[in-house]
This record gives C-alpha cells, sequence and structure tokens, in this order.
C-alpha cells in the first residue's frame, strides 16, 4: 500500500465518518475494521433503535458532556447536531424528534443509520479491510504506518485511531486504542464505566426485579456533605442488583467518585405535591374503608412495588385501612416522595453504554484531533477521554470527532 494514504482504525461511528470525510476530499482511504460488518455496537444503541444525536441548543448540548466539555467546541462548532441530521436525511434516512429531543430514525431500525454510513464510505471510495491492527508504527515522532494480523506492515501518511472504549468488548471495543496512544507516549486516563447501571445495597430491589417505572423524579447526593450531584426525570428499571434504565445510567456519570456513599432518593410522584399526594391516598383509603393496608394500594402503585413499601412503612400489612392512623399515613406519603437507595458501586465496564477515561485530550489539538506527541496521528470518538449523558450526546460525539479527524487528516 502507498504510504501517501490514510488508514483509519474503527470501523465505529466515528471510524467511518472520519473514513467517508477524508475520502470524499480525495484522500486514499483505507478503513480496517476487525468485525465481519462495520457499526457492530452502533447496531445495538438506544435498544437498536439509534438515538443518533438530540436536537438540543448548544448550551443544552454541553451541559449534556459532564468530562471535558471545552475539548469539543471546535468539533462541534464545525459539524454539529442539526449537521448531523442533515447527513442522514440527505442519505435517505428519516427522522424524528422524540421525548427529551431524542433524534431517531422514523423507522426505529439502527441498521438504516448504520447502512447510511457504510453506503457514505463506499460511494467515497473507502477501502474496507477485515483484519486486526496490533500496533503503530512511528519514526521520529511520526506515523509511518500500521501493523495487521493478516496484511502486515500497511504503510500510511495519516492514522486515525477510533476504536472506541471498553464496554460492549464483544462489539470489538476491547481498549486496543488506549494500547496504541499509550505505546506512542500518550497518557491514558484510566478507563472506568460511565452510563452504566448501578448496584444498590437495599435488598428490595430484587423483590421489585423487571419493574420500569416512567415518569419518576430521582436526586442523588453525596451523604457524607449532602451536596446534590443530580436530579433527573424519566425511566427506572428495577434488576436483581439494584437500577438500571435512562435516569440511572445517565446519574452514574455524575457518580465521579464511587467509593463515596451516594444516595438515591425516588420521587414516585413528581407531578403531586406532598399535600396533593396525601389527598390522593385519603381517597384511596376511603374507597377501601375495611380492606388490609396492602389491598388499598393497588391504584397507587404497581404490584411489585407494593410490597417494597409497605416494608419501608410501620404499618403491617394486614392493618385495616380505617386504622391507619394520620401521622402514618403522612409517613407514607413522605416515603412515595422520597424513596431512599444506597449506591454501592457500579456494574462491570463491560456492562457500561459507553467507557469515561481514554486519551488525554490535553494531548490533542481539539481543532484538529491531532496529536500533539506524533505527527500524523489523529484520534476520534469514545476513544476520547470525553463522555456524554445518554440522549444521542455520545454519538454526537463521535460523529464530530470523526468528521473533524477525517477533514485534517
Amino acid at each position: 500500500m502507498s504510504g501517501e494514504g490514510i488508514i483509519v482504525i474503527g470501523g465505529g461511528p466515528a471510524g467511518m465518518m472520519a473514513a467517508g470525510t477524508a475520502a470524499e476530499r480525495g484522500e486514499v482511504v483505507t478503513l480496517i475494521e476487525k468485525n465481519p460488518r462495520n457499526g457492530k455496537k452502533l447496531l445495538i444503541t438506544g435498544k437498536g433503535r439509534c438515538n443518533v444525536t438530540n436536537d438540543c441548543s448548544r448550551d443544552a448540548f454541553f451541559g449534556n458532556i459532564p468530562v471535558n466539555p471545552k475539548f469539543l467546541y471546535g468539533a462541534f462548532a464545525r459539524f454539529d447536531n442539526h449537521d448531523v441530521m442533515d447527513f442522514f436525511e440527505q442519505r435517505g434516512v428519516a427522522l424524528k424528534v422524540e421525548r427529551g429531543n431524542r433524534v431517531f430514525p422514523v423507522s426505529d431500525k439502527a441498521a438504516d443509520i448504520n447502512n447510511a454510513l457504510i453506503d457514505y464510505c463506499r460511494r467515497a471510495g473507502v477501502r474496507t479491510l477485515r483484519d486486526t491492527v496490533t500496533g503503530l508504527v512511528a519514526e521520529d515522532a511520526r506515523i509511518t504506518g500500521v501493523t495487521t494480523e493478516a496484511h502486515g506492515t500497511l504503510t500510511c501518511r495519516s492514522c486515525i485511531v477510533a476504536t472506541g472504549g471498553m464496554s460492549y468488548p464483544l462489539t470489538g471495543s476491547t481498549g486496543d486504542g488506549y494500547r496504541f496512544a499509550r505505546e506512542t507516549g500518550h497518557e491514558i486516563i484510566s478507563p472506568k464505566p460511565s452510563l452504566v447501571p448501578l448496584v444498590i445495597a437495599e435488598k428490595d430491589c430484587k423483590d421489585a426485579q423487571g419493574l420500569s417505572l416512567r415518569n419518576i423524579a430521582i436526586t442523588v447526593r453525596e451523604a457524607d456533605s449532602g451536596k446534590t450531584v443530580y436530579t433527573d426525570f424519566g425511566e427506572l428499571l428495577y434488576t436483581h442488583f439494584g437500577m438500571s434504565g435512562p435516569v440511572v445510567l445517565s446519574a452514574s456519570s455524575h457518580i465521579r467518585d464511587v467509593k463515596k456513599k451516594h444516595i438515591i432518593s425516588v420521587d414516585l410522584k413528581p407531578a403531586l405535591s406532598l399535600e396533593q399526594l396525601d389527598a390522593r391516598i385519603q381517597r384511596d383509603f376511603s374507597e377501601n374503608i375495611n380492606k388490609n393496608f396492602e389491598n388499598s394500594l393497588a391504584k397507587l402503585l404497581p404490584q411489585k412495588l407494593v410490597s417494597v413499601i409497605i416494608k419501608r412503612t410501620d404499618i403491617p400489612r394486614d392493618t385495616k385501612v380505617h386504622s391507619i392512623r394520620r401521622e402514618q399515613r403522612l409517613a407514607l406519603a413522605g416515603l412515595l416522595k422520597n424513596l431512599e437507595y444506597t449506591v454501592i458501586g457500579f456494574r462491570p465496564i463491560e456492562e457500561a453504554i459507553i467507557t469515561s477515561g481514554g486519551v488525554n485530550v490535553a494531548q490533542v489539538n481539539p481543532r484538529t484531533m491531532a496529536s500533539k506527541l506524533v505527527e500524523g496521528l489523529y484520534f476520534a470518538g469514545e476513544v476520547l477521554d470525553v463522555d456524554a449523558h445518554t440522549g444521542g450526546f455520545n454519538l454526537q460525539i463521535a460523529f464530530s470527532t470523526g468528521r473533524c479527524a477525517g477533514a485534517n487528516a
């Protein structure tokens, strides 16, 4: 292969965007992907629906990036969320905007997004190799090629590393890019899971396993200081180990040190004030005046949550409703507005949606995605130490940084 071309390592969203962008500009581009098909991880994003980006303002976008948002200013300015929407719609993928400004293909098929990127690369003339890159070749602080398992050493003028992080390793995200970067002198901020389910101390999560609660509010605070680190509204899922669901995954990215004790407070009825909720409970009680307490909550709570709530009150489940005291009723209302859980850990990084950590962005030019240490080396996507909340923000980062790297390589 000619040493004049560009090699892109990784056929995910950042890699395909980078490869297509460079090829459109007349470069000879080879994209190396170890999976039989590009975009394996992209196909499972958004539960297979692919939350492409978020149709929000610039300020809102950066407000959803807790790690190194300023690094992304230049890349986002050149290829922002509306540019991404235009990119796919111009290639025949109709999009729609859902709650929280989340953008999905109208078809609800991640494959449509993936196919559009594959076709983009094909039309631009990108050559795709099915192979595994084993290392980078650099001479005098300049990239000259890559080594591969099946094709030996391939020479190039520039190389874009878009290998992803360490989440979902079965899709190919096995941390290779961190090794490539470290071997060329770059610092790696220790990878850890982000947008990951939380392990909870309280065992009643298991009692409600499989229950999905919509339209609840959560507040996460540090137990010692009482400082609120995150609030959100949306969907929560109980699991055998604790909690998952969109609001919990986003909350995890704000718990920067899981060794510190954190408390999650769940408001099961955020649309009601405490007084309004008490009035609602009184109405339900009046309709079930001669029933046992455990049989009076069917309209108020999902069945799986009834037992959880009863265990946390001082009202025995067989107590007749007419004998429940006012202070017990008020305590019940308070519990429904503030159901507390103790976070004791993250699930393994393999279960995380994304990886926090990666190539230290202080060693990368934010205007070009070029390494400041090795000429001809570029980075894009999750391999960089940037990550965001759920809602399409992480894919937007992949597209923006991939576009930037491809245009400058």
